[in-house]
């Protein structure tokens, strides 16, 4: 379903916040999939339609700089919610390709990036995943020589960016190998030459200070299993690394996941999927009932302490919720993010910080330059909200208007669809 705006819209009088600042009440013409103006008192072209955004701001939509994204729908949820653009970090190549195809072509899901398959050690993490037929079986990389050709294969599978997994199992209960220093350089090398951004898993202080002595771009992880060191810390700052804290889905280890507040907001609880809300009813109630697959030994406080302390030292945030769903994990798309926001804002960060980790940062760190800000000649994807976000982080989740490519959001129509309305 390829749709496209018919006339343009003028946004009128709301508060921007352009990714990084928040500017006086303004409008903002949009004009097809792009965003034509920005300023005060904007002339109202012939035919558009006007949108009163007064007592609104008017923000990029939201980027999710981590999930791991299988089907159409987990897209369609998490536009939902104000999120624009997912990051994947890991899948089966024809799936994670035949999904961001059906976003290029829809406006009624959030746009995507993939990674494809990740690069890890024979039998190396997530390779516990395929004994428990979670996922298929994927390649591996043995040694630095491998590292070229693996690169190129996940060229010819689509990949946008690359995944390097370094997790010793330490972490998650299950002693696994780990690629050596010299390997993860060889495939961080070859991304770059490939023009790949690289970003690694790393549950752990040692392999956050392996991934940044290895040169890799960014943290897939803020490190959880313990107090992080000031040279960890001031390393990170000197090498210039982004870190995804992913703090939904560290909390979702947990007895108190971010999820069981977020279904009591009547903001949220409409949007998500009714059989998710379900499970996480049920769970609240007896618990998770199966085992649950990811971090058994790591605790989120540490995560939020040594992320806001590489945010203070210069390294830039972005928000990411390990977002999948299922294997009695409770984070999901769309609904999570905005308890990452909240977490985020928990650890230290202003809500403004805390926004521009939702947008344009992570728009910067992968360089998508075409959004994450509110400006002209980029991409209409925006996120109109009642209140103000930067004063309460939570106010993100009153959505007033969202456009996605300059097409409206009709979030009221996905009500109808689940018949909730």
């Amino acid at each position: 379903m390829s749709t496209s705006a018919s006339a343009p819209t003028l946004i009128r009088n709301a508060a921007v916040f352009d990714g990084t600042e928040l500017h006086a009440p303004q409008d903002v013409l949009i004009d097809g999939p792009v965003i034509v103006a920005v300023g005060p008192a904007l002339g109202t072209p012939a035919g558009a339609t006007v949108v009163d955004g007064s007592g609104r701001t008017l923000l990029p939509g939201l980027i999710d700089a981590h999930t791991h994204t299988t089907d159409t729908e987990q897209l369609r949820r998490a536009l939902l919610f104000g999120i624009t653009t997912e990051l994947d970090m890991g899948g089966t190549p024809s799936v994670a390709r035949a999904v961001r195809e059906a976003a290029r072509e829809r406006d009624d899901l959030a746009d995507l990036r993939i990674a494809t398959t990740g690069a890890t050690a024979p039998g190396g993490h997530p390779s516990q995943l395929v004994e428990l037929a979670l996922m298929a079986p994927f390649p591996t990389v043995t040694g630095p020589e491998d590292a070229d050709a693996f690169v190129a294969a996940r060229i010819a599978d689509g990949a946008d960016h690359l995944k390097i997994f370094i997790e010793d199992g330490s972490a998650i209960g299950t002693p696994m190998p780990v690629m050596s220093p010299e390997t993860i350089r060889a495939l961080v090398r070859a991304a770059h030459e490939r023009g790949l951004r690289t970003a690694a898993h790393t549950l752990t202080r040692r392999s956050a200070r392996l991934a940044i002595d290895c040169g890799v771009d960014g943290l897939a992880h803020a490190p959880a299993d313990g107090p992080s060191d000031d040279a960890l810390v001031e390393d990170a700052a000197a090498r210039g690394v982004f870190v995804i804290p992913t703090l939904a889905s560290l909390t979702g280890m947990t007895d108190s996941p971010a999820e069981y507040a977020l279904i009591d907001d009547p903001r949220l609880r409409p949007y998500a999927d009714p059989q998710w809300v379900k499970e996480i009813e049920r769970m609240r109630t007896d618990g998770p009932g199966e085992v649950r697959v990811g971090p058994v030994s790591v605790d989120a406080r540490y995560a939020a302490d040594v992320a806001l302390r590489m945010f203070r030292a210069g390294v830039p945030l972005l928000a990411g919720t390990d977002g999948t769903g299922g294997a009695g994990h409770p984070t999901t798309h769309g609904i999570s993010y905005h308890g990452e926001l909240a977490l985020l804002v928990a650890a230290g960060l202003t809500p403004a910080q805390a926004l521009t980790a939702a947008t344009a940062a992570p728009a910067d760190a992968f360089g998508l330059h075409d959004r994450g800000r509110v400006a002209a000649g980029l991409r209409a994807d925006l996120l109109l909200v009642e209140g103000n976000p930067l004063t309460d982080i939570t106010a993100v989740r009153d959505i007033a208007g969202l456009w996605r490519r300059g097409v409206p959001v009709n979030r009221k129509a996905a009500l109808l669809a689940d018949g909730l309305v």
